[in-house]
Order: C-alpha cells, then structure tokens, then sequence
C-alpha cells in the first residue's frame, strides 16, 4: 500500500472529522458524544475490539495477521472551557467551549491512522491498540490506566503526538530524554492569630509570614538546585484578609512546583523544609498538601529514534526533523510511559497565512488543516517501524 498516497486520498473526511469534533467540543470525562463518533467510525473501520474506558474514552484493538508485540498509539479528546473568537465558519456551537488545544485534530489523525492501518491488516506482525483518551487537560490517563489500557494484550511501547503552535507547519520536533515537565500543585495555608491593626503585638500576623515564605522559596531555584536543571516554583493565589483594619486570621495559598530533569522530587522536600522552618519562626502554624498534575514526560531514546526516523521518512526532508522543544507545560502522556518505553512529538501547526500562529488556550487557537496528514502517516509509520511492518 503507498500509505502517503492513501492518506492523501482521506484528507478531505480527515478535515470533515476534525471540523464536526471542533463544532461540538466536550470538556474533560463529559465526551459523549465525541465517545459515539469515535465508537462509530472506529467500527466503520472493521477494528476487531472496540469498547468504551474510563467514562468516557474508548480503546480499540486492531489485530494483524502475523505474531507479535503490542503498540499504543494515544489522543486525547477534551475541550477547554474558552470563548471562541476565530470566527471560523466550523466555530464551536457550545457556549464557553472550545478545542483550544488541537485536540480535535489529534481526534481526527488518530482515526485517519487507525483507518488505514486497517487496511493493512496483512502486513502487521503484532497489534496495534488505539487509547482515545477523555480528559487530558485535568490529567485523565490514570483512568485509561486503571482500567486497564495497557494490558490484554500488554502494550510493549506508547507514542503519542501533539500539534504544537511554537514551531512551524511541515516541522516534527521529538527530543530523547525529558521533554514536558513534571508539576506538582499546592495548597498550602498559614494559621496566625487575628486582632485589631492597631495593636499588631496581640496578634500573630499570617500575612507577614506568608510572604516572607513566597521569597525565601525562590532560594531552592536559585541555590540550592543545579542551574542546568529546570525548575519553577509558582505562587498563583494569594487570599487573605476581609478588611483594612482586622489581622486575619490565616492565609491560603496555592501554587505549582515544576520540573524538567530527572529526580526532580528533591524539591518538594526543599520547599517543606523552608515552610517548617518560616513557619516556626514567625509563630505561625501551617498546613501543606501536595497533588500532582503530572510525571515527568521523558521519551525513551530508542522509541524517539524510532519516531525521528518515521519523522524523515514521512516529511521526506530530514532538516525538518528537529530536537529542540523542551517546555515546562505538562502532559498527562506520562502515565503511559511508567514502566512502558515510547515517545512523544510535537507536530508544527504555526502558518500565520492560516491564522494558527495563536498560543495553545487562546480564545482565537486553531491548527494549520494542512499539517493532519502529516500527524495521520506519522502515525502509522511509527507502529509499522515498531511492528516491523515497514
């Protein structure tokens, strides 16, 4: 099969697909419609299981014909609750959502490539397991995972890609190593004693403690962690306080920590030590919670290996295969790749002529149409060349 070719001929249905998702974006682990289209279209395809996951997600499975390993190949689904303001004529028709992530093309490539792997049932050795997963903005992979997705068959490698407004259209960037940052979210609240502002010896005052929390935390990025590390820590809210003459009572705040570079974690205990201590010495007491938003995602160097050369082969012109994107955005990808080799790859969508020069989450986001058949053949080459099936 010349599967540039075949694609080709399917670019057309594959902009049809992307558009109807666009019009009618769901917000994470509320899919049920996208969940039917998939499930319907994926049938359509003659795939040998297809089944619903994790709410609102769904796995299939296409069999080949010869023995052999098992690859996973993943989009996401969700939408994000954004006004649109493209003033496409395909705009979203739900009011405060919108697919301002690309993730309706993700959709769209996925199913294009599970279409025509299909037809190439014959030259498969192995399986090749479809994840379309609900709620990537809020970190739903763990869902896909406890229910199973990486089992029955057990998957051997994951590969996942993502179209990306940072780098231009007709470009694949895939880099070894860490790639999308690890973070962790806090909450944390200091407890004082509140009084009168006019007699601020009666009181133990939390907001003095807190922010000289906020600055001597900067120290753990600053001194105490590698300068070649990558690390942020971010205070994002702030709430105290009711009124100009009353020491309050406490302060709540919250924030991220993230990190690019492997054992990362070091700075959690870093950043509990300065708060203890803070704490202890303005009187004050506190409590810290932890969630975390995501892994580190670190591609594998042999699966990114893999990826790059299906990348050259694919754009036919090696000088748009690049290794450069490292950023400290999250990716909820991670989770596949606990125990599981694979990669992740960034598919350039920038092209100011098509208007998709606008940040990820902007109320005028879109994608550069003429780039999914790119992300649809990457796709399959990628589990051929796993597979051996090219």
């Amino acid at each position: 099969m010349d599967i540039k070719k075949n694609i080709a001929e399917l670019k057309q249905e594959m902009i049809e697909l992307r558009r109807d998702f666009h019009r009618h974006p769901e917000l994470g682990f509320q899919e049920y419609r996208t969940q039917e289209k998939v499930i319907e279209y994926l049938k359509s395809c003659g795939l040998d299981e297809v089944s619903k996951i994790a709410g609102t997600g769904v796995a299939a499975l296409l069999r080949g014909e010869k023995p052999g390993k098992t690859v996973l190949l993943r989009s996401d689904m969700d939408a994000l609750p954004v006004e649109e303001e493209t003033g496409l004529p395909f705009a979203s028709e739900e009011k405060g959502k919108m697919h301002a992530c690309g993730h309706d093309g993700h959709l769209a490539m996925l199913l294009t490539a599970a279409k025509v792997l299909a037809g190439m049932r014959a030259e498969i050795a192995g399986s090749v397991k479809f994840a379309f997963q609900p709620n990537e903005e809020d970190a739903g992979a763990y869902k896909m995972i406890e229910e199973g997705i990486m089992d029955n068959p057990r998957v051997d490698a994951a590969f996942g890609v993502h179209l990306w407004s940072q780098i231009p259209s007709g470009t694949i960037d895939i880099v070894d190593g860490p790639q999308m940052a690890a973070s962790h979210y806090f909450y944390l609240t200091i407890q004082g004693r509140g009084g009168h502002a006019g007699f601020a010896h009666e009181s133990i005052d939390p907001i003095y403690a807190a922010t000289n929390i906020v600055q001597a935390v900067q120290a753990v990025q600053t001194r105490e962690i590698d300068a070649l590390n990558p690390a942020v820590i971010m205070f994002t809210e702030f709430h105290a306080g009711s009124n100009m003459t009353i020491v309050p009572e406490k302060v709540q705040i919250k924030g991220s920590i993230r990190f690019l570079y492997e054992g990362g974690e070091e700075i959690l205990e870093r950043f509990k030590r300065i708060i203890a201590h803070t704490c202890q010495a303005h009187r004050v007491g506190y409590t810290l919670e932890f969630k975390v938003g995501n892994h580190l995602l670190s591609n594998d160097p042999v699966a990114a290996g893999l990826v790059r050369s299906a990348a050259e082969e694919t754009l036919g012109d090696p000088s748009r295969v690049t290794g450069k994107i490292r950023t400290m955005a999250g990716e909820d990808f991670c989770d596949y790749l606990q125990g599981t080799p694979g990669a992740f790859s960034f598919i350039g969508i920038n092209n100011p002529a098509a208007g998709s020069d606008y940040p990820h989450h902007h109320p005028k986001f879109t994608i550069d149409e003429e780039v999914l058949p790119i992300g649809a053949e990457l796709h399959v080459r990628t589990a051929l060349r796993y597979l051996g099936g090219s």
